[in-house]
């Protein structure tokens, strides 16, 4: 089994800067989330708030 590492302050920066087009999402590897984020402008921002909340208690790297 191989695991999806991926580096948590990559993650980090983009959803900071390109949280609400939802930039950490497609970086994650997921694309339908990534475009539901597009429309709803980060699930009304809420959702990017919560996302850099999650990522900053995720330790470095992650598994997707």
């Amino acid at each position: 089994m191989q695991s999806n590492l991926k580096s948590k302050w990559v993650s980090l920066l983009l959803c900071f800067f390109f949280g609400i087009v939802g930039a950490h999402k497609f970086y994650e590897g997921k694309i339908l989330l990534g475009i539901v984020y597009i429309f709803t402008l980060g699930i009304f921002g809420i959702g990017v708030l919560i996302d850099f909340i999650r990522l900053l208690f995720k330790p470095n790297p992650y598994s997707v």
